[in-house]
C-alpha cells in the first residue's frame, strides 16, 4: 500500500493481510516483492504466516512489472504453499539420523554381548566355584550383577537399532493392555489417573508380546515422571484406515489396515527442539543418574522393527500424546499361549558341537557345557564344523552356533550337516539376528534361539529342551 497508495486494499487483499489470521497491517521483514518494486529485480524468500491456528510454510517469488521505459510499474507474486514439503524433508533428515545413528548403536552392541557374554559366564562359574563364606564370592556376585546390567543396556540398544530377535505372535492389543493395567495402576501411583478407551472389536496384529508390553510400560513411565502433581493418563485403541492422503505426509507410511495404540498425559509437554529429540539414544531430559535416555529409542526400536510407524505430540504445560500405528494382520494364528515344557532330565553324555568364531566365548561354552556332563567339541567356523562331522566322525546331538560368522554362511552349514543327520536340532546365538536364519531382524517362528549375552543357567535350559525330543547315545564314562 505504501508503494501504490492508489489500491483500494479492501478490494485488493496484498499478500501479508491476505495470508496471516488474524492479518497483519504490515509487511514482512525482507518483503521480496517490496525488493522487486524498489530494485526491478527478481527476488524469493520463504516465509511463515500464522492460519487457522498453525503456522504455514511459504516461498513467495516476486517478479519486476516493466513499462516501454524499463521503470517498475508493478510487481507479480507467486506464491507457494511448501509446509508438507519442508515436514517430509525434515522428516527423511530424521529418519537418515536415526538409521544411521542405529547402525552405529547395533555394531557396538553386538561387538560388546560378546564380550559381556564372556564376562558373565566367568564371572557365574567363579559365583559356582566359591563356597557361600567365601569373602571373594562377594565380589564375583558384583561382576555378574555388573555384567547384567550393562546386559540391558546393551539389549535397549539392540532395540533401538532394531537388531534384536523377536519373536513373533499374533495377539489382541485389548488383551494386553488388560493384562497390564493392574501393573500400570501400581507403576505410575495412586495421583495419577488411569484411563482405557478399549473398542469391543479389535483386529489382530503380529508382535513380539514381551516387547510390545515394555513399549507401553516405558510409555507410562514416563507419563509417570511427567506429571510429578499428578494428572491423567489414558491408553486408547481402534481400528484404523490410513489413506494416500495421509501417508504422502508422512515418512515411510503405506497406506492401509493399521492398529492405533493411542498414550497420552496430561503432564509437563515437551517444547518442540526436545520432541524432535525424544526418540534419539541417550538424549534425556532427567536429572543427571535418573535415567538413561534409552527409554523412547527402545520404543522407537521396536515399533519400527514391527513394521509399525510412531507420532509424538507434544506442547510445553499441554501434555504429550504417542500415536502408535501397527498393521492389521492376515494371519490366522492360535492365540492361546503354548506352554513351554520344563524339562528337569539332564542328558548326560550328549554330543555338543559348538560353533563360534570368537575364541574366548567357545573356551567358556566349552567349560560350561563338559562341567554339566556333556561331550564338547569346538569350531571356530562352518568348514570346520563340516570337517569334523564328514572326516573325523563326530556325530553330534545339537549344534549350537553364532548367526553370524566368517567364511560359510550359517544356513548353508547347516543344510550340509543335516544331509546326515536330518533331524539335527541347531540353537542359534548372536548379540542380534541377520538375514541368514531373519529377515529385517525379525527371527523367524520355531528357529530355536539365545540371545547374547545370556547366563549359564538360561544355556542348559534351552539345550535340554532341544534334546527332550532327541535320542542320545550314551558316550564314555
Amino acid at each position: 500500500h505504501e508503494w501504490f497508495p492508489a489500491v483500494n486494499l479492501d478490494d485488493h487483499p496484498i499478500c501479508y493481510r491476505a495470508f496471516n489470521d488474524p492479518p497483519r497491517d504490515q509487511a514482512c521483514e525482507s518483503c521480496p516483492t517490496a525488493k522487486t518494486l524498489q530494485e526491478g529485480q527478481v527476488y524469493q524468500a520463504t516465509t511463515s504466516f500464522q492460519q487457522a491456528g498453525r503456522i504455514r510454510n511459504y516461498r513467495i517469488i516476486s517478479s519486476p512489472v516493466l513499462d516501454a521505459d524499463g521503470q517498475v510499474t508493478a510487481a507479480i507474486e507467486m506464491v507457494e504453499d511448501i509446509t508438507e514439503r519442508l515436514s517430509l524433508e525434515e522428516q527423511l533428515q530424521q529418519a537418515q539420523k536415526m538409521e544411521s545413528i542405529g547402525r552405529l548403536a547395533g555394531g557396538v552392541a553386538h561387538d560388546f554381548n560378546n564380550m559381556l557374554s564372556v564376562i558373565l559366564g566367568y564371572g557365574e562359574e567363579l559365583v559356582a566355584q566359591l563356597h557361600e563364606t567365601d569373602p571373594m564370592r562377594r565380589f564375583a556376585e558384583e561382576i555378574v550383577n555388573a555384567g547384567l546390567r550393562s546386559a540391558a543396556l546393551t539389549r535397549q540398544l539392540l532395540a533401538f537399532s532394531r537388531k534384536q530377535a523377536m519373536q513373533l505372535k499374533v495377539l489382541d492389543l485389548n488383551k494386553i493392555v488388560r493384562d497390564l493395567e493392574k501393573m500400570l495402576h501400581r507403576v505410575i501411583g495412586e495421583d495419577i489417573e488411569l484411563t482405557t478407551r478399549l473398542p469391543a472389536k479389535l483386529d489382530r496384529i503380529e508382535i513380539d508380546p514381551g516387547q510390545i508390553e515394555q513399549v507401553i510400560m516405558n510409555l507410562a513411565v514416563n507419563a509417570r515422571d511427567a506429571m510429578p502433581l499428578g494428572g491423567k493418563l489414558t491408553i486408547e485403541t481402534a481400528n484404523i484406515e490410513l489413506d494416500e492422503i495421509y501417508a504422502n505426509s508422512h515418512m515411510n507410511v503405506v497406506p492401509g489396515s493399521y492398529v492405533l495404540l493411542a498414550i497420552s498425559d496430561t503432564g509437563c509437554g515437551m517444547d518442540e527442539v526436545t520432541r524432535k529429540q525424544a526418540f534419539e539414544p541417550f538424549f534425556t531430559t532427567k536429572e543427571k543418574g535418573k535415567g538413561t535416555g534409552l527409554g523412547l529409542a527402545t520404543v522407537y526400536g521396536i515399533i519400527k522393527q514391527s513394521g509399525g510407524n510412531l507420532w509424538v505430540y507434544s506442547e510445553p504445560g499441554k501434555g504429550t500424546a504417542f500415536k502408535i500405528y501397527l498393521p492389521r494382520t492376515q494371519t490366522e494364528t492360535a492365540l492361546q499361549e503354548v506352554p513351554i515344557k520344563e524339562l528337569s532330565i539332564r542328558f548326560k553324555g550328549a554330543q555338543i558341537l559348538v560353533v563360534e568364531d570368537e575364541p574366548s566365548m567357545g573356551k567358556l561354552m566349552a567349560r560350561v557345557l563338559e562341567r554339566m556332563e556333556y561331550r564338547v567339541s569346538v569350531a571356530t567356523n562352518g568348514e570346520e564344523a563340516l570337517h569334523r562331522v564328514n572326516e573325523k566322525g563326530e556325530r553330534p546331538d545339537l549344534i549350537i552356533t553364532d548367526v553370524i560368522m566368517p567364511g560359510m554362511n550359517v544356513r548353508v552349514m547347516v543344510d550340509r550337516l543335516r544331509k546326515t543327520q536330518p533331524d539335527l536340532p541347531v540353537l542359534y546365538m548372536s548379540g542380534y539376528t541377520d538375514n541368514t536364519i531373519a529377515h529385517h531382524g525379525i527371527l523367524d517362528a520355531g528357529i530355536p534361539f539365545i540371545q547374547k549375552p545370556f547366563n549359564n543357567r538360561d544355556l542348559i535350559a534351552k539345550i535340554e529342551e532341544l534334546l527332550g525330543g532327541q535320542v542320545i547315545e550314551e558316550g564314555p564314562d
